[in-house]
């Protein structure tokens, strides 16, 4: 999620968007507390994540990431949803679930 600067609207940005096969989602234009949304998850992945170990290679940030957003939506009490993760928001229900870190 992004808000609506033009380097968000670029070319090269949507390429590498499409490239990943990920969703680009923008903020409201004129709504702060959904820009306020995306600089609260980037201080979390900040704090629990990007600087809470070193990592070895470029390989292995992007291997512990994908654990990391998994523990993020699917076992990380948010206080948003009651202390529960945003998963159990979900109708279908968690699927993904994976039984360890390590």
């Amino acid at each position: 999620m992004t808000d609506n600067g033009s380097n968000y609207r670029a070319d090269a940005f949507h390429a590498v968007i499409l490239a990943h096969a990920a969703r680009h989602q923008r903020t409201r234009p004129y709504t702060p507390r959904h820009n306020g949304k995306v600089e609260r998850y980037n201080r979390i992945l900040a704090e629990e994540f990007l600087y809470a170990r070193t990592f070895t290679s470029e390989q292995h940030r992007a291997d512990a990431l994908q654990v990391w957003n998994v523990h993020y939506n699917y076992h990380r009490p948010h206080t948003a949803t009651g202390n529960q993760p945003p998963a159990s928001k979900l109708r279908t229900g968690v699927t993904n679930v994976m039984a360890s870190y390590n």
